[in-house]
């Protein structure tokens, strides 16, 4: 069965580039582009991993992401910040403290988002 990969960006060619890449892996993908857009869609849809913009005008993908949290209906699904943000220095504990699967930084290699996806939906060990 297909996985389902929900894209939330506020930068529509990366929402579109993210989208193709995805799909030519053979994940079903959902797209929004602001975060309430993104909770509304999740009301009706729920995706297996998130790719999470950080830095997106009104509601944040911090925002998002404890909305989507507090949820018990979405509290489980994975989520992959991706972000102009360097986090490398503070490591992986940080991404517990934020409760995500990992961090993508902009601009991305394509093949290394793939290979972080499928390993984030346990399609792949690291």
């Amino acid at each position: 069965m297909k996985k389902n990969i929900f894209v939330v960006d506020d930068e529509y060619e990366i929402v579109e580039l993210l989208k193709a890449v995805l799909e030519a892996e053979n994940f079903n993908v959902i797209t929004a582009n602001n975060g309430a857009e993104a909770l509304e869609k999740l009301k009706k849809t729920k995706p297996d991993l998130i790719l999470l913009d950080m830095m997106m005008p009104g509601l944040t993908g911090r925002q998002v992401r404890d909305r989507i949290r507090k949820n018990p209906k979405t509290k489980n699904i994975k989520i992959i910040f991706v972000t102009v943000i360097k986090m490398a220095d503070l490591g992986k504990e940080i991404l517990e403290d934020v409760n995500v699967s990992d961090y993508i930084t902009k601009p991305f290699d394509i093949k290394d988002l793939v290979r972080r996806v499928k390993i984030a939906l346990d399609l792949m060990k690291e």
